[in-house]
């Protein structure tokens, strides 16, 4: 018997959470120098932080450390069960090198005990989509090595495209350069960011102006073969009209019947992409 994990930077929403028995591993932001573990949604003011960062604050965030992974894993231990832990993108942060030191001392500690990780080489609902599905198939009784094998097909197929509206929350960390946030945002050039198999961002092409941001994502997601029997998320950081208006055009393209909604994005992945941003996830081809 095992436990699933995930952790907040998957961006399921926490009734989805608590309806799917998943243990969560909550991400920490900063924010006008006061520290928040990110909840899913329960009771996050999203409006605060993205009018914050509009007004000029720079939130910041966090690796949690071996012994946070420590509290959160040993109690089920204890209980006697195993662990599987499906996480976001090992590449993106210094949160696993805590996590594999707090694994090597579990480990000791519980020889009996196993412990596995899955690095979904993806973020927000990118991992979330995957932690979605492979929830349901551990629900209905699937060994860790069966869920395994259903969880690298399912991110042969993930795709994850984002674009920004300002390019200086991606300038802070480090994902572009001042000279081409000044000259993107002087140009109204967007640039289109996708998740590359190794578990990396990297923009992938330019939209020139907002209006053509929801036409691309049609086509991208036509170019992909975007199976629509699976659920199709769209992540928006406190723009829920243009959220609204891609569910539309979705819908118009694809069917009215298609599994497809609009969610915010949380505090922590919004540190890095700032307000504005517009997110696609879908199972296609990569």
């Amino acid at each position: 018997m095992y436990q699933l994990f995930c952790d907040t930077n998957s961006e399921l929403w926490y009734t989805e959470a608590q309806e799917l028995g998943l243990r969560v591993i909550r991400m920490p932001y900063v924010l006008d120098g006061q520290e928040y573990d990110y909840d899913l949604g329960e009771a996050t003011d999203f409006k605060h932080f993205f009018d914050r960062m509009r007004a000029g604050a720079v939130p910041t965030t966090s690796a949690i450390n071996e012994q946070n992974y420590i509290d959160y894993f040993e109690p089920v231990l204890r209980e006697g069960k195993d662990i599987y832990y499906i996480s976001f993108s090992h590449k993106m942060s210094a949160t696993f090198e805590g996590m594999d030191r707090a694994i090597e001392a579990l480990k000791a500690k519980y020889p009996d005990r196993v412990i596995r990780t899955f690095d979904t080489r993806a973020i927000s609902f990118g991992t979330g989509f995957q932690v979605y599905y492979a929830a349901k198939k551990w629900k209905e009784g699937v060994s860790m090595d069966e869920l395994e094998a259903y969880l690298e097909q399912l991110r042969a197929h993930t795709v994850v495209y984002f674009v920004v509206d300002d390019l200086v929350y991606l300038k802070r960390g480090g994902r572009t350069s001042a000279v081409t946030a000044a000259f993107g945002k002087l140009l109204g050039i967007k640039p289109l960011i996708s998740i590359m198999e190794d578990g990396t961002l990297q923009s992938v092409g330019r939209i020139k102006g907002s209006k053509k941001v929801i036409s691309e994502f049609i086509r991208l997601m036509r170019e992909h073969n975007c199976n629509t029997g699976y659920r199709i998320k769209v992540m928006q950081a406190d723009c829920p009209e243009t959220g609204d208006a891609m569910v539309e055009a979705i819908r118009a393209a694809f069917g009215k019947d298609v599994q497809v909604d609009s969610q915010i994005v949380g505090p922590v992945i919004g540190t890095h992409c700032g307000p504005g941003t517009l997110g696609l996830i879908f199972y296609g081809d990569r």
